[in-house]
This record gives structure tokens, C-alpha cells and sequence, in this order.
């Protein structure tokens, strides 16, 4: 069954904020005490989770990485895609479920079943009277 696509929305979301702070952590960015991300961490984590909240495909896609649309701009695009390369595998030791949830996702991308619940969800709710 189709996970609610604002709960994807919102896992995603997390997902997200927790491997930009792997990154920013894992390169000793100077940051204020208060504060969980530094500067330039912040701004790449504000800009991407603002493009998260407006994703239009959220009912049928599964990353940005696989998205037909690129939203990015190809700085910010450039960032996060480095933030990701970093921070993506280390979720292994810091998130070990959130990861494993991932690749499951990502396994299931790569072998069509995201497609077939994706047009099986769509039927079904026009089906309904």
C-alpha cells in the first residue's frame, strides 16, 4: 500500500536535514554554539528542504536524484549532491534504519515496483465513488 505522500513528504524532509548535519559535522564546519549547522549548511538546508515542501511529484517520485524535474539550481545542485556523496553513507552509523529504509526505497525504485503502486494507487482513487 502507498505510503501518505505527506508523511513521505515529511521522512524526506527529515532525511534530508540529517545528512546535511553528517556533512557539516563531518567537516568540522565552525558554527555557532547554539546552532546545529553552520552558515553555508543552513542556507544549502533551507533551500533544499523549501524545494522538498513545493516537490510536485511527491505522489509518484522517489529522489531528487531519479526525478525527471530538476529543481536545483546547478550550484545548489552541485552542494547537495556533494553533501549527499558524504553524508548519505555515513547514515549507516548515525540513522541505521532511516539508511536501510533508503535502500529498500531505492531497491524497490530499480525493480519497478514504485511505477506499479504508483498506477495502482492512481486507479484506485478514481475508482472510488
Amino acid at each position: 500500500m502507498p505510503m501518505d505522500i505527506e508523511k513521505r513528504r515529511q521522512e524526506e524532509l527529515h532525511t534530508v536535514r540529517e545528512i546535511i548535519q553528517i556533512y557539516c559535522h563531518g567537516h568540522n564546519h565552525l558554527r555557532n554554539e547554539d546552532e546545529d549547522l553552520c552558515l553555508d549548511c543552513h542556507n544549502i538546508s533551507k533551500y533544499a528542504l523549501d524545494k522538498l515542501a513545493k516537490c510536485p511529484r511527491m505522489d509518484i517520485k522517489t529522489f531528487c536524484s531519479m526525478c525527471p524535474i530538476h529543481c536545483y539550481g546547478k550550484e545548489e545542485g552541485e552542494k547537495i549532491r556533494k553533501i549527499m556523496r558524504y553524508g548519505g553513507p555515513r547514515m549507516l552509523w548515525h540513522h541505521p534504519l532511516m539508511a536501510l529504509k533508503h535502500i529498500f526505497i531505492e531497491w524497490r525504485t530499480r525493480h519497478g515496483l514504485r511505477d506499479r503502486e504508483a498506477i495502482t494507487s492512481k486507479t484506485a482513487k478514481t475508482k472510488k465513488p
